[in-house]
């Protein structure tokens, strides 16, 4: 088991290292989407957030600007091409960056007030321990946000596929998933335009 979560681990590095130079001019008018996910989470001003899995960095500016001069943005990624993107696109100073598997922060118990997660729980080698590690770091009350740009049936549709229940991101196996790793789901947005679930940290 391990042994698999490393190398699922390698292949996302891999998959995501060779896109990266590219990967916001695949996707040039998602900002509005990713600043409106952002507003939705209920951030205040001195708040910590963490991006899990922040990519280039594209919701980066949003949470820095949620939070203010007081508050404390990170931005964690697997795959060091990505963080790379981030300052090359000029948004390294809205955070603090860090190489590193969300499933294994390197953050103390409760020191987050929310987490940020684009495109995240698809890619997650074990969702139940990347939730639960997002869990631990934040505080009870504190706010998940798992995002995508487009709706689960318009990306199934633009990469040919079709929707299976099985899929991690259908709000009956997230409920669950989110239930048994400290969450309570309390919103769920599907559509074309967006995907949106917000979760609660159950009180420890």
């Amino acid at each position: 088991m391990a042994q698999d979560l490393a190398d699922d681990r390698e292949a996302v590095r891999a998959f995501f290292g060779e896109r990266a130079a590219h990967w916001d001019a695949r996707f040039p008018v998602d900002g509005p989407a990713y600043a409106a996910a952002v507003a939705e989470i209920g951030l205040r001003p001195g708040d910590a957030v963490l991006d899990a899995g922040c990519g280039t960095g594209r919701a980066l500016p949003a949470l820095r600007d949620a939070v203010g001069p007081r508050g404390t943005v990170l931005g964690a990624d697997l795959t060091p091409e990505m963080l790379a993107e981030v300052v090359r696109a000029g948004r390294g100073n809205t955070a603090l960056l860090f190489l590193t598997d969300v499933a294994r922060l390197p953050l103390r118990r409760a020191c987050l007030d929310a987490v940020f997660g684009a495109g995240l729980i698809s890619h997650l080698p074990g969702p139940q321990s990347g939730l639960r590690e997002l869990a631990r770091v934040v505080r009870p009350r504190g706010r998940l946000a798992l995002f995508h740009p487009v709706g689960r049936a318009a990306l199934a549709a633009r990469r040919g596929r079709r929707l299976t229940p099985d899929d991690v991101r259908a709000e009956p196996r997230l409920r669950t998933l989110l239930d048994a790793t400290g969450w309570r789901l309390v919103s769920f947005a599907d559509e074309d335009d967006g995907y949106l679930a917000l979760a609660e940290r159950l009180p420890r």
